[in-house]
């Protein structure tokens, strides 16, 4: 306890420029957390929702009718439910047009599906770039505020004839918290960086899957169509 109210004191005594950094870095931690709870509630529910149209679409049910169920839900849909809708929703328009062949509507559908794809993993990746700038900069930040603590320790001691290590220990104790704050800050924000990226790789690998296994069901599709006509 005593050690926690010194340490209180210390931040409490620090130069100005001291605790704008230790703010600053309480901030950036702060903020941190929070994407990193948010984040990982995103990619989890990115997967819940993957597994869930999967086990649909692979239950052999009728693709049209579950173009129209997940057309009703619009702006809502996310994971490969919108990489569906918006494939066979671009597979349809084409067919309707005179003179379309079967390669014309399959890249036409691939090129929907791949936007979608972009725009999901886009959209699941949002302030990911935050947590890799506060791994990188915290330490610097942090040490900035030791250098800075420690000038103004030695500077005080400038007029003194006799120094001793009892006159400079609490500056550079209170130097030395902003090192620990950086690398506090710092440390959970790479490995949440560094997990979510693994994810988000996962994730993009698997809708670029199923990108091609439901081009490959769109490409009979379309040469069925080619050889009734």
């Amino acid at each position: 306890m005593n050690n926690d109210l010194n340490v209180f004191a210390l931040v409490l005594g620090a130069s100005l420029p001291v605790k704008l950094v230790l703010a600053l870095l309480v901030g950036f931690s702060i903020a941190s957390w929070f994407i990193i709870f948010r984040k990982k509630a995103m990619l989890d529910h990115a997967n819940a929702r993957a597994d869930e149209f999967d086990e649909r679409f692979w239950s052999g049910t009728d693709l049209a009718g579950l173009f129209r169920e997940l057309s009703a839900h619009g702006d809502r849909l996310s994971s490969s439910a919108a990489i569906f809708e918006a494939g066979f929703r671009e597979f349809a328009r084409l067919r309707q047009r005179r003179g379309m062949d079967s390669r014309g509507l399959l890249e036409g559908a691939q090129r929907a599906m791949r936007v979608a794809s972009t725009r999901e993993v886009d959209r699941l990746e949002r302030n990911l770039e935050f947590l890799a700038n506060v791994g990188s900069i915290s330490p610097y930040v942090g040490l900035f505020g030791t250098v800075w603590g420690i000038m103004i320790a030695f500077q005080g001691l400038a007029n003194v004839k006799e120094a001793t290590i009892a006159m400079v220990a609490p500056g550079i104790s209170e130097a030395l918290i902003a090192t620990a704050m950086g690398l506090f800050a710092a440390i959970p924000a790479v490995w949440a960086y560094n997990r979510f990226a693994t994810k988000l790789e996962r994730i993009g690998s698997r809708y670029d899957t199923f990108v091609e296994e439901f081009s490959s069901i769109l490409a009979r599709q379309a040469h069925a169509e080619d050889d009734k006509a």
